[in-house]
């Protein structure tokens, strides 16, 4: 199983972002996204190391709604 994280990008440096989610950030490689217009502020669909897929700021929201919930769901369940 693959898991991708949505982050917002913050500092575009070439190829390469800063993005930040949840207070964490890291250095994305925006190599496989490279025809799509990209811009700070955008988010993007991160899976190890790079930036996969541009979504819209309300489908980050959701993941990261939908992975706020299995987590409490699964502390509630130890």
């Amino acid at each position: 199983m693959c898991l991708a994280i949505p982050m917002k990008i913050v500092q575009i440096d070439g190829f390469n972002a800063l993005c930040e989610a949840k207070g964490v950030t890291r250095e994305v490689s925006l190599y496989l996204i490279q025809t799509d217009p990209i811009a700070i502020g955008d988010f993007v669909m991160v899976h190890i190391g790079y930036a996969i897929q541009k979504i819209c700021e309300q489908e980050a929201r959701s993941a990261w709604e939908l992975h706020d919930e299995r987590m409490a769901f699964e502390a509630n369940d130890a």
